[in-house]
């Protein structure tokens, strides 16, 4: 199979196209042809070393790749419940394998898309951080009909899947934030936000309003002025650190006194402890992508520019996801 693997941690050269053996589902398992393979900031973090040496993440040599979209190629020993050439999405346990044109993965972790009508692009794109995103929102994060909901980062990878589910789950309303070059976006997005702000001006523009909930893969002074704007009782969620403010920290005195609530939402690490949240998490994710709630911006690359792929996600220059091909 055609494979793009890590060779070693350090910049996006690293990331080299080569063939390897094809893989074979065993018990349990399920092959897949894939058709796309998403391209997330945690490929990014990960290749580049930040996590070197932290046990259960990937150490190289290693195939990148998180979020796969696909047809059944093979089934392992009892698996029953799938066909061959159904078409299926599925989330690595262990961000690796993805970005190949084939991927074997636990049943467990794969779920069938053969009845919407989905284009597997939007597949990849959307549901995998959909069903986190609901995970997020009734686990960490009790979101509760009427609720008013901030999300940073707007249109990024994993925020873009928040305002659709926020909105199923009966947020009364959804407010996302940008870098100010993005708010030219804003006009033609089609994600339910029903207000796009600055994020360097979100404190003077939102005013007096205050938010139940607040959503932030950014991290940083984003992190620390989002306390401005939690309502009594808020609930702070943190999802990621796309900023890089691996030194930044939150006022605990700040959040006493506003007895605010701050969570973090790992899925790595929440998923496979909470797996009764995966089944009606999986059905609103689908809701969703199918229903249009969570459409997106999809761009589309070949597998040998997987290094391109990291490249735009590093420099900012990435319009919603970006999806390699085979």
């Amino acid at each position: 199979m055609k494979a793009v693997q890590v060779t070693q941690f350090g910049e996006s050269q690293v990331l080299a196209l080569t063939e390897l053996p094809d893989p074979e589902p065993g018990p349990g398992q399920v092959a897949i042809d894939v058709t796309h393979a998403a391209v997330g900031l945690i490929d990014v973090f990960i290749r580049q070393g930040l996590y070197e040496g932290r046990p259960g993440l990937p150490q190289p040599p290693y195939v990148p790749g998180l979020e796969v979209a696909g047809t059944v190629r093979a089934l392992g020993e009892g698996v029953t419940d799938l066909a061959v050439g159904e078409k299926v999405v599925t989330l690595s346990a262990s961000a690796t394998g993805g970005y190949a044109s084939v991927y074997v993965s636990d049943q467990a972790r794969v779920l069938s898309t053969q009845s919407f009508d989905l284009d597997p692009a939007l597949a990849v794109a959307v549901v995998p951080n959909a069903l986190m995103a609901h995970v997020a929102l009734t686990g960490p994060i009790q979101l509760h009909p009427g609720d008013r909901v901030l999300i940073h980062g707007a249109f990024g990878a994993l925020a873009a899947a928040f305002p659709g589910i926020a909105k199923q789950l009966g947020a009364s309303r959804v407010v996302g934030t940008v870098r100010g070059e993005r708010l030219a976006t804003a006009a033609s997005s089609k994600l339910p936000y029903d207000q796009i702000v600055d994020s360097a001006d979100m404190s003077a523009v939102l005013g007096d309003e205050r938010f139940d909930v607040i959503v932030d893969p950014v991290g940083g002074q984003v992190r620390t002025e989002s306390m401005d704007l939690l309502a009594p009782g808020g609930r702070l969620l943190l999802v990621g650190n796309a900023g890089g403010d691996w030194q930044h920290g939150v006022d605990g005195n700040r959040v006493w006194e506003g007895n605010f609530i701050v969570a973090g939402f790992n899925a790595g690490g929440y998923l496979p402890a909470h797996q009764e949240a995966v089944p009606a998490a999986a059905a609103a994710a689908l809701k969703a992508a199918a229903s249009g709630l969570a459409d997106m911006e999809i761009e589309l690359l070949p597998l040998a520019d997987a290094a391109t792929a990291h490249e735009r996600l590093e420099n900012h220059t990435a319009r919603g996801r970006v999806v390699l091909v085979p």
